[in-house]
């Protein structure tokens, strides 16, 4: 009696093998995709055969043409969209319609270093072509999507937004160490800490004035993503500074005009001409004076004061003015000066680099980025050297005294001193109705604080 099997009669098992082999060979693409399916004869055949044979593999393809997978890519250095597709296994005429398509909401030549894109693709049947390019989104910022999908008919492109809470946050505390730390503690993202120092650069020295039991107090604006994580943080809405049991509080507040600047109490603006130290973070390391040089060797007047930070660290612009020199100048190394008006003139010098556009005859604001901190020319270590000239004369930017901003008047001083209060009682309410360094100076309205120099 026969036994019949779906696609093979098996007549012995010499003729069994061989059927197998032939079909195995005939079928190399299921062969390696397909299930592999058995069957034996009964138990009383004089030689037990066990034939093996594959389904056909249109379905096995299929199945494996349906599967995509991802490809997270991060933007380097001289990245191209199209070199980073294309290295990443997309098809080229996909990658370019994909490219063009995405150009309608993004130009991919604003894209920068550490930008994320993550790629959707599907395995080309021939092992050797490329992969169909099913989608490409771009992380803009934590704002924003770029997303291209492929269609019916080409591709398109469309832009999913996050949006942010805006969240206002206070937080004090009592310095120890340094103001970093003790803003650390305090849970203050390190850009408020920074804007900070910024906003009050115009009367702090930050590497003298500072001493263990000055505290500060910070109400700041922060964003936060649908998670609720913080993303980013906004402007400084009320500042406050305890040195030396003497207070300096500032809020920001906008003109009529639309200027916005950070005021005292009194409504008179803490913007002075100069900034005291254009650089966040350093060290002072070198006064104005005369002193021993120290690859030259002997004594001779040092015209500026040395600040050390880390290369790289941002340099800014210490008022508004026009660069009348921008460029390599001897020992000073790169070296930028700026005049600001016919009295003050500032310099800098040693820098690594310049920012972008800086030359001369360009106008700056206070605050701009200039430069970064080097150690070009005659240097012993990464710093600025900053200079103050006065009436063409070299003076010491640590004891020049300037003007006060300007003062409020009118409906702007009405229109402040109403927020003043409100954003008082704003952050009394986020720390818990006890204000550590209170803007009255007044005891009885910081709760149970019995002194301005310590915690309540």
């Amino acid at each position: 009696m026969k036994k019949h099997f779906t696609f093979i009669a098996v007549l012995g098992a010499g003729a069994a093998l061989s059927l197998a082999s032939f079909v195995s060979l005939s079928t190399t693409q299921a062969a390696s995709e397909a299930p592999l399916l058995t069957e034996s004869t009964p138990s009383g055949a004089p030689t037990p055969v066990q034939l093996a044979y594959y389904m056909e593999d249109s379905t096995a393809e299929s199945a494996q043409l349906s599967i995509t997978y991802e490809r997270e890519l991060t933007v380097g250095d001289g990245d191209t969209l199209m070199a980073m597709l294309t290295d990443a296994g997309a098809d080229r005429r996909d990658a370019h319609a994909a490219i063009t398509e995405m150009s309608k909401v993004f130009k991919p030549r604003y894209l920068k270093p550490g930008h994320k894109i993550i790629l959707t693709l599907r395995p080309s049947p021939d092992p050797e072509g490329a992969a169909e390019l099913i989608s490409m989104k771009l992380i803009e910022n934590v704002e924003r999507d770029v997303l291209v999908s492929k269609a019916d008919e080409g591709y398109v492109s469309e832009t999913i937004e996050h949006p942010l809470t805006l969240e206002v946050a206070a937080a004090e505390s009592i310095i120890e160490n340094s103001l970093f730390l003790a803003g650390e503690s305090a849970g203050v993202p390190p850009g408020v800490l920074a804007n900070l120092i910024q906003v009050y650069s115009f009367d702090v020295d930050f590497q003298r004035d500072i001493r263990t039991g000055d505290g500060f107090s910070v109400l700041y604006e922060q964003y936060m993503d649908e998670a609720g994580e913080l993303v980013r943080s906004g402007n400084i809405l009320r500042a406050s500074m305890t040195l030396s049991g003497k207070e300096k509080i500032l809020y920001r507040f906008e003109t009529a005009k639309g200027t916005i600047d950070y005021f005292d109490p009194d409504g008179k603006s803490v913007r002075r001409t100069l900034m005291r130290t254009p650089i966040n973070g350093a060290r002072l390391s070198s006064n104005y004076g005369n002193r021993k040089h120290p690859i030259l060797g002997y004594t001779k007047l040092h015209t500026g004061t040395d600040f050390a930070a880390p290369r790289g660290t941002p340099i800014y612009a210490a008022g508004n003015g026009t660069v009348n020199y921008a460029g390599k100048k001897g020992g000073y190394g790169n070296y930028v000066r700026i005049r600001h008006n016919g009295t003050y003139q500032t310099a800098y010098a040693h820098m690594s680099g310049f920012a972008r556009g800086i030359r001369k005859g360009k106008r700056v604001t206070q605050g701009q980025v200039i430069g970064y901190v080097g150690t070009t020319g005659r240097s012993t270590g990464n710093h600025l050297h900053y200079e103050v000239i006065r009436n063409g004369k070299f003076i010491n930017s640590r004891r020049m005294h300037l003007p006060s901003g300007k003062a409020l008047k009118g409906d702007d001083l009405a229109v402040f001193s109403a927020m003043l209060e409100e954003t008082d009682a704003q952050y009394a309410s986020l720390v818990g109705g006890t204000v550590l360094f209170a803007s009255t100076g007044d005891a009885a309205a910081a709760g149970n604080c019995q002194s301005a120099e310590a915690p309540c």
